[in-house]
């Protein structure tokens, strides 16, 4: 409790707030809000907006929160909550950091004389349309402030959400540039339910990249990553691909799930817990965090095979 009026005290909490919290009383430490979702949501202050990437085809990352209630399994991001003193399990969906200042710090960083207008990826470690954002409006204020500094824009996401921005996503699209990347792996309805319990359905997702095409927006569906074993097999593949482009949206691309230290463990468990069948065989393919670049060859093949068959054409490159 100590912590909490600590924390209560200071109008603006950074992250390093939120470390210290965690470290001297776990989560429970936060001053946070919950919600109908029973989430817990904790405002902060950040320093700066724009993280720089490196071994990434894109130079500037922004995410307007830390966390996601979409609560996927596989999710690669999981491994950054240890930053936070936070493990890779449920804190992930359950605390979220709500940067409530993000639009006002990135103006002041694009309208810099020495800002290159290069391309801005939007979701790289959180999805920037889970549900808070219909409240808290971080990526919409966000991607106004990216249009005014004549900034082209990516963005990654399951959330349907997106389609309220399409307005803004248009204007990007004729301006600068934006692209919107819909993650759909699978149509599978087991699939989903077990390996991204917080998201929307995946064909509700297709039907809203499709929106945004009919708006004018280039927005593809990114069908990864693909879990062995789960939603690789073929029949599973082909329906999916078939919804995609029953749509008439192309495919981005696809690839198969890579676990890295701090989301392997996580993802055994759940596996252990949900697919026991598969664990053994996980023990094999996944020696690293890597599946072997024969395997993936494989999937790769499969998927460009499906893809000619039900006629889905390719995403030019952008």
């Amino acid at each position: 409790m100590a912590v909490r009026r600590q924390l209560s005290l200071f109008p603006e909490t950074t992250l390093r707030d939120v470390a210290e919290a965690i470290r001297m009383a776990g989560v429970e430490g936060l001053d946070a809000e919950r919600r109908a979702d029973d989430a817990r949501y904790v405002d902060v202050q950040v320093r700066s907006a724009l993280t720089e990437s490196r071994g990434m085809p894109f130079r500037w990352a922004l995410n307007p929160y830390r966390g996601c209630t979409h609560a996927c399994e596989y999710c690669y991001a999981r491994k950054y909550q240890r930053h936070l003193e936070m493990g890779p399990g449920d804190d992930f969906s359950s605390v979220i950091l709500v940067k409530r200042n993000l639009p006002a710090v990135l103006r002041r960083e694009v309208t810099r004389a020495s800002w290159a207008h290069e391309r801005v990826a939007i979701g790289t470690a959180t999805d920037p349309y889970q549900p808070i954002e219909g409240e808290a409006q971080l990526t919409r204020r966000s991607l106004e402030v990216l249009i005014d500094a004549q900034t082209p824009v990516s963005i990654t996401t399951k959330g349907p959400l997106v389609v309220r921005d399409a307005d803004l996503l248009a204007q990007a699209t004729a301006g600068a540039g934006a692209m919107v990347f819909i993650s759909v792996p699978s149509v599978d309805d087991a699939a989903w339910r077990h390996l991204e319990p917080g998201t929307a359905p995946p064909l509700q997702r297709i039907r809203a990249a499709g929106y945004l095409r009919r708006r004018g927006v280039d927005a593809r569906v990114l069908m990864m990553p693909l879990v062995p074993g789960i939603t690789t097999p073929r029949p599973v593949v082909e329906r999916t691909l078939q919804a995609i482009a029953a749509a008439g949206v192309p495919l981005a691309g696809a690839g198969v799930a890579h676990l890295d230290a701090g989301v392997r463990d996580h993802f055994l468990a759940f596996l252990s817990r949900t697919y026991p069948d598969l664990v053994e065989g996980y023990g094999r393919l996944y020696a690293g965090a890597y599946a072997p670049a024969g395997y993936a060859r494989q999937v790769a093949a499969m998927i460009h095979a499906i893809a000619a068959k039900v006629g889905l054409r390719p995403a030019s490159r952008a």
